[in-house]
């Protein structure tokens, strides 16, 4: 490990450390534009100039310089401060003055830059230049004439998306960004390049002129649109999202989130449920929350016991946990969380579980991936397996063929090929150190498909010492936490409807078929008009995960917490205070008053759910029939519209329609 001096400071630094990591090591703030912590080193803005002896007597660009032995860095000296300078007042040539205009003030990299290491004055009277504004899709809005030529976009677009759209062209001063042919970008990943921008070239587009970042609360939430658990932050005014934003954190999400995450929250006020409505003579009626429970307790006291409850994709543990009492004090015994259909056996949570880490695949070297899509399921673990193939990773995959962003060797779409898979497959699973297997909730759809893959398992050695590669790959933001708190009943939801509940409690439920449950007296507790509230009896308006604290479980067995942004509209509550109040009603109280006892409660049922961090399963897999025939079929048709928030979001409506359906949008300038 090289020493050297920073400012007179002695450090020792990792081997393969740059002047910059250095730098920032001994605590000294060093400017940059193109640098990222993420990205491969481009070194084009030269922002980051310092003095290094020995070497020439020049300052040069510390991220792209290797640290040394014995090297003498000067961070702030006449020299590097006249340089950056320097380097400020280029960039600042052609960049315009519309810093009241642009949707970055006051979290503008090269403002904050521009006041802290450039000149007082310019010196600079010339025409500016113009650039033509590009197209880049529903998401992104550009403003090229803003643009430094930092590249991270364009880096971002090739290295971690795996969607090369984003390029340059033309050179020099007259360089300009844009996607090819300048058609809409078509990652599933392209709103990062928003944050990534150290200007405002690039900006939300959904989010145009809408606020000023000093006039939103920012609060911590666990993101629900897919089951990766990304941490974000929701940043509200007055009783509105106006915007999701990712949180660093290195073991689920790194910095980064789908589209989907970052742009649903246009749904969250659209086509709410905000008052109670009960079903008279076939219409649904507004009525009270006194008038809604009468009708509920009226069917209640008659059911005797026929009670089930049916839960949704997006809830958080503690209304799962509240659901639960209700029907058990209620004499029922019927949970399920897995609206599609899907029946799979949940004996030993590790075999559903995402066992090798979200972290931990990209150390993976051997990886089978079994009908799954990962860009729609999960994308951001999809960038973890591009990381694994840069390390040298080979992918085999079984199931329909689809464009993963990188290369995999495609087997066929027969589930038989579980029982018998290529030698050449065999082989390469034989000489990995760390093989793994991703298996999609949509597999699990597949009589005999959980036994084969487990099998499997066992046969390719994926669970050794310090390692199990048997991983599944859940899509639902609510299904390991509803698994652990009992939501799950043999023979799955047509288990459920074949019972015949009298009283069937539907949970933010709006995938289900309700088909199956026309004899059931069916209440809604939900947030939008979708579905579920389409074939209920009663309407309960509940909250939406910004409008609640709650506990969410991700698929691989991560307990993380949320916080409450926003309050509901109009008359909705919070969805465990809905299920306390009609306890009451219903005459079977349940054992909590605030939501912090009811936490205790939870915790006390489920000790893992008391503690953020990860749960421990222990590897005891089932014994299971291991014979699937017949083609596998992807589970999710449409990434941008997978549940009732999305589904009233303008944003992702338009995403669907022009990145799904292949729809041409004009733009207002033709």
């Amino acid at each position: 490990m090289p020493k050297l001096t920073v400012d007179g400071v002695e450090i020792e630094v990792p081997a393969g450390a740059t002047v910059l990591q250095a730098c920032e090591m001994a605590g000294k703030e060093i400017p940059r534009f193109c640098y990222h912590e993420r990205l491969s080193i481009a070194g084009n803005c030269r922002m980051c100039l310092v003095e290094v002896k020995p070497g020439p007597p020049k300052p040069q660009a510390s991220c792209a310089l290797p640290a040394a032995e014995g090297q003498e860095i000067r961070t702030d000296s006449l020299m590097v401060k006249k340089a950056r300078e320097g380097v400020m007042e280029f960039l600042l040539i052609n960049h315009p003055l519309d810093c009241p205009i642009c949707d970055q003030g006051g979290e503008c990299d090269l403002q904050d830059q521009s006041i802290a290491y450039g000149r007082g004055a310019s010196r600079y009277d010339e025409n500016k230049r113009a650039v033509t504004e590009k197209y880049m899709g529903p998401i992104v809005k550009t403003v090229m004439t803003r643009c430094i030529q930092c590249t991270r976009c364009v880096r971002f677009a090739e290295e971690v998306a795996g969607v090369p759209e984003i390029g340059a062209i033309y050179r020099g001063e007259n360089m300009q960004i844009t996607t090819y042919l300048e058609h809409a970008a078509k990652s599933e990943l392209s709103g990062n390049v928003v944050d990534l921008c150290p200007v405002g070239a690039l900006t939300a587009k959904p989010y145009a002129f809408e606020a000023r970042p000093w006039e939103l609360k920012k609060n911590f939430a666990i993101d629900v649109m897919d089951a990766l658990g990304a941490n974000i932050r929701l940043d509200s005014r007055g009783r509105q999202v106006l915007r999701a934003l990712p949180r660093i954190n290195d073991d689920v999400n790194e910095e980064w989130i789908s589209d989907k995450s970052r742009h649903h929250v246009d749904g969250l006020i659209r086509r709410r449920l905000d008052k109670p409505y009960v079903r008279k003579d076939g219409k649904l009626i507004e009525a009270s929350w006194a008038e809604a429970f009468a009708a509920i307790a009226a069917v209640a006291e008659a059911a005797g016991g026929s009670v089930a409850a049916v839960a949704g994709d997006l809830l958080d543990c503690e209304t799962l946990f509240a659901g639960k009492l209700l029907v058990e004090k209620l004499g029922g015994t019927m949970l399920e969380g897995r609206q599609t259909g899907l029946a799979y056996d949940v004996s030993n949570l590790a075999a559903v579980n995402f066992n090798s880490g979200i972290a931990g695949i990209e150390t993976a070297d051997v990886i089978l991936l079994v009908n799954t899509n990962l860009r729609w399921e999960a994308p951001l673990i999809n960038t973890r397996i591009r990381k694994a193939i840069k390390k040298g990773a080979k992918v085999f995959a079984i199931g329909p063929e689809v464009d993963l962003t990188y290369k995999a060797e495609w087997l066929g779409n027969d589930a038989a090929l579980l029982g018998k898979l290529p030698d050449a497959v065999t082989e390469a699973f034989g000489k990995a150190a760390r093989p793994a297997m991703i298996v999609g909730g949509g597999a699990l759809a597949k009589d005999g498909a959980q036994g084969a893959t487990l099998a499997l398992a066992q046969s390719l050695n994926l669970i050794r010492e310090g390692w199990n590669g048997y991983n599944v790959l859940h899509f639902a933001a609510a299904r390991m936490g509803g698994l652990m708190l009992g939501y799950a009943m043999d023979g799955g939801i047509k288990a459920v409807a074949a019972a015949k509940p009298k009283l069937l409690f539907a949970l933010g439920a709006d995938e289900v078929n309700y088909d199956l449950f026309a004899d059931s007296f069916k209440v809604f507790i939900g947030h939008h008009g979708d579905n579920g509230a389409h074939h209920a009896d009663v309407i309960l308006p509940g909250a939406t995960y910004a409008e609640k604290a709650g506990t969410y479980v991700n698929l691989e067995g991560r307990v993380q917490r949320s916080e409450k942004a926003v309050f509901a509209p109009g008359d909705a509550r919070e969805d465990w205070s809905i299920l306390r109040a009609l306890s009451d009603v219903l005459g079977v109280t349940l054992p909590f008053d605030s939501f912090e006892a009811l936490r205790v409660e939870m915790a006390k049922a489920v000790p893992a759910l008391g503690v953020e961090g990860l749960a421990a399963y222990d590897w005891a897999p089932p014994s299971l029939p291991a014979n699937p025939e017949g083609a596998f079929a992807m589970p999710i048709k449409d990434f941008y519209l997978t549940n009732a928030i999305c589904r009233a979001s303008p944003t992702m409506q338009r995403c669907s329609a022009e990145l799904i359906q292949g729809e041409d949008f004009a733009e207002a300038a033709e």
